[in-house]
């Protein structure tokens, strides 16, 4: 029997949400006929590129700027949430309630979260919007780095920054579960959309049959399809996620080369 590693891991939160995931993925690798090789001791970045690689999830920005022509892309999924449509999603721009700033323009020279430097969601949709009302530029007086989206939700809601920009699938499923990570903050703006997360797998796999196996997973197993909100996986290809190389191009031309 074939091995290979498979793990989805970019939405872990709410907890059913990541049982899902895992329903999905057992049920998705039985049917592809592989033996599910143990992941623990690898970072994303190692996963992403092993040469056993079955199946995960990376994200777009990183897809175009350190994986293209490493990885083979098998798809993005269709979700079905307040926020995303047709395999494409955005960010949103969130503040705590109380904050009397309205508009993103009121944010300029405040503090600003960054779940990581390589998020497209976190930081190049984020960038692309702040681009045309930043001076100097300099958007922010000060940036952190949280690590993770509800890092910032959190730090957002402590005070230890003013806005950050927050994957709209993490925080439709926040929202949808009546989460209290989202208690008590409020969006400024939408970003620009994207093509959701791509799911990936190596070089040489047979990316088709990897994608069928998933969307026939979905149609055996509805109450975790129902659960992720997921109505399929989409065919995708690098080309796809080219315009979020357009948006980072955009925010230098406008003068904001980084947050």
């Amino acid at each position: 029997m074939p091995q290979g590693f498979a793990e989805l891991l970019m939405y872990v939160a709410p907890p059913r949400v990541q049982q899902a995931q895992e329903q999905w993925l057992k049920r998705t690798v039985e049917i592809l006929g592989v033996e599910r090789l143990d992941a623990q001791a690898l970072d994303l970045k190692a996963l992403w590129l092993s040469p056993h690689l079955l199946l995960t999830q990376t994200c777009g920005y990183p897809l175009m700027t350190e994986l293209q022509g490493k990885v083979q892309v098998v798809g993005r999924p269709v979700y079905q949430l307040p926020h995303s449509a047709d395999g494409n999603h955005c960010s949103l721009m969130v503040a705590r309630e109380h904050d009397s700033r309205q508009e993103l323009v009121e944010f300029r020279g405040s503090h600003g979260l960054l779940n990581s430097r390589d998020s497209n969601s976190g930081m190049n949709l984020f960038r692309h919007a702040l681009a045309p009302l930043q001076q100097n530029g300099v958007f922010f007086a000060d940036v952190t780095l949280t690590g993770g989206h509800r890092n910032s939700l959190a730090a957002i809601k402590a005070g230890d920054g003013d806005l950050a920009a927050i994957d709209s699938v993490t925080f439709d499923y926040l929202a949808r579960d009546g989460s209290e990570e989202v208690a008590g903050l409020k969006v400024i703006a939408r970003t620009a959309e994207g093509p959701c997360l791509p799911y990936i797998t190596r070089l040489g796999a047979d990316a088709d049959a990897i994608r069928a196996a998933m969307n026939q997973a979905l149609i055996e197993l509805p109450d975790v399809a129902h659960v992720l909100a997921v109505s399929k996986v989409l065919p995708a290809s690098v080309e796809d996620y080219q315009v979020l190389l357009d948006y980072q191009q955009q925010a230098i031309a406008r003068g904001l080369a980084s947050l």
